[in-house]
C-alpha cells in the first residue's frame, strides 16, 4: 500500500466502527473543555471525568476559579496527578483569560498556547472541538498508531502531526483524531504486545508482505 491507500483504508474503516465521536471528556463550554484536557495530561479521560464534576460544581468559569486558592484547586484535583503543577497552571491561566480576554477563552492557538499549563496538544483539542477550527492533535497514542500503521516516520508528535495533516483531508481532521484514539484503546492498547485484534496493522501488514513477494 501507498500512504495515500493506507490513508484510504484507514479512515474508511475507522468510519465504519466510529460513524459519531463524541468527546471523551466532559465539558459544557470551552472553558470546561480547556480544563479538562489540561488535567488529562498523564491522566485517562475517565479519571478527569470522575474528578472534574467536583471542580466544575465550585468553579466553572475563570472568574469563580480564582476565588479559590491554589491549594484548594490541588487538593480536588490531586487523583489527576501533578496536581501542585496543574493547580498553579489553573488557577494563573483563570487569571489571564480574564485579565487579558474578558473572561472568554480565546479562540487562536497562538493565545491558548501563551497560557500557563497548554501545549500544542491540549491548544489543538480546544481548536477542534470548542471552536470547530481545522486541527489534529497528535499525542503519544496517535502518534505509536500511525507510525505502526506506516503513515508516518516521524519521530515524535510533532513530526507525526506534520505527516497527518498531509495525508489526511483538512475537513476529516477533527474527528478523524478521536477515530484513533477510540480505535487504539479498542483494539491496540500500547500494553498489549501481541496487537492481536489491532485489524488495522494486520490488514496493512499484510499488505505490505504480499507486495514484497511480488
Amino acid at each position: 500500500m501507498t500512504k495515500k491507500e493506507k490513508a484510504k483504508y484507514i479512515v474508511e474503516e475507522l468510519e465504519k466502527l466510529y460513524p459519531e465521536t463524541p468527546i471523551p471528556l466532559d465539558h459544557k463550554d470551552s472553558y470546561t473543555l480547556l480544563i479538562s484536557v489540561l488535567l488529562s495530561a498523564q491522566c485517562t479521560d475517565k479519571r478527569v471525568n470522575l474528578v472534574t464534576p467536583a471542580l466544575f460544581k465550585l468553579a466553572d468559569n475563570p472568574y469563580d476559579m480564582i476565588k479559590l486558592s491554589v491549594a484548594e484547586i490541588k487538593e480536588i484535583i490531586r487523583p489527576c496527578g501533578l496536581s501542585p503543577r496543574k493547580s498553579q497552571a489553573i488557577f494563573t491561566l483563570s487569571e489571564m483569560i480574564i485579565d487579558l480576554h474578558n473572561g472568554e477563552v480565546p479562540a487562536s492557538f497562538e493565545a491558548l498556547e501563551a497560557l500557563p499549563g497548554v501545549g500544542h496538544k491540549t491548544a489543538s483539542v480546544v481548536m477542534a472541538q470548542a471552536f470547530g477550527v481545522p486541527a489534529f492533535p497528535v499525542d503519544t497514542h496517535i502518534h505509536r498508531l500511525l507510525t505502526r500503521w506506516g503513515v508516518t516516520s516521524g519521530k515524535n508528535v510533532v513530526l507525526t502531526e506534520i505527516d497527518a495533516k498531509k495525508i489526511f483531508p483538512e475537513r476529516l481532521w477533527n474527528k478523524l483524531h478521536l477515530q484513533i484514539i477510540f480505535y487504539g484503546r479498542e483494539y491496540s492498547p500500547s500494553r498489549s504486545p501481541k496487537n492481536s485484534i489491532d485489524f488495522i496493522t494486520n490488514s496493512i501488514g499484510t499488505a505490505k508482505a504480499k507486495k514484497e513477494l511480488v
